[in-house]
């Protein structure tokens, strides 16, 4: 009877041990890949694409096409799924992330399972502070806070296979930028001159982050702004006093020419 009795718990015990191995080999997801582009723009806000590579096992690759199509997953079911890799990357604790968008790529069968590309979209706010240096020249500093990275012994650093890229606004000129990047390899020796985008590859330390760069105002530009700018304080008197101005010009124009 003991036997028995000890037979049918083993049994059972080997039970639950196959069912725990099936689960979790049913959700084998591995990332391979993360490509983070933030494309920095003149207002202090950034649009973030992020790419994660995924290899997906034989058992979970069926499971992957279902999950696709269907239009009630959430980014956090998607989550536990993939695993942490799936988050943004870029967020500001304070203000959060707004026009978010997630697709999962199509599944690309491959020899030994498959893989997909999942791609991520979104803005956040204040991701730079600006400063005016000259009448029409304004100096963005990144906020390193927004980084949200995994954490090494000495602070934030891209995990493996991951690339960092930053896209500047058309005419930035970079003044300061550390750690030095890893592309493009021009950009040390002419001082990064004309250069629209950098990166950065694993393993690079993102603790002393810093990126600097200075955006010249064109003439048109200035004048937009200080016309906006009395806008916003008048509001709608803006334009009558335009009127009046204008009217002004016209009646002095007049008696001028009548002289």
């Amino acid at each position: 009877m003991c036997n028995l009795r000890t037979f049918a718990l083993a049994l059972v015990a080997a039970l639950l041990l196959a069912a725990l191995y099936v689960h979790v080999s049913y959700g084998s997801y591995t990332v391979t890949n993360l490509n983070t582009t933030v494309t920095l723009n003149t207002n202090t806000s950034a649009a973030v694409t992020e790419i994660l590579t995924v290899q997906i096992s034989n058992e979970s690759m069926k499971q992957y096409s279902t999950d696709r199509v269907a239009l009630n997953l959430t980014i956090q079911e998607w989550r536990s799924l993939i695993g942490p890799m799936l988050t943004q990357h870029i967020i500001n604790t304070n203000k959060g992330v707004y026009g978010f968008r997630f697709l999962p790529g199509p599944l690309i069968t491959e020899f030994s399972g498959g893989r997909a590309e999942l791609l991520m979209s979104y803005y956040v706010p204040n991701v730079t502070s600006v400063s005016r240096i000259a009448p029409r020249e304004f100096a963005y500093t990144f906020n390193t806070s927004t980084f949200n990275f995994e954490h090494g012994s000495s602070g934030a650093v891209l995990p493996l296979n991951t690339t960092l890229t930053f896209v500047l606004p058309s005419g930035a000129k970079i003044t300061s930028v550390y750690p030095i990047p890893d592309a493009p390899a021009s950009g040390l020796t002419n001082n990064y001159a004309n250069t629209s985008s950098i990166s950065w590859f694993y393993g690079e330390p993102l603790s002393k982050f810093e990126l600097t760069f200075v955006i010249t105002e064109g003439l048109q530009a200035e004048v937009s702004a200080f016309f906006t700018g009395v806008y916003n304080y008048l509001g709608i008197f803006s334009f009558i006093i335009i009127a009046l101005l204008i009217l002004l010009f016209i009646i002095y124009t007049y008696i001028r020419v009548g002289r």
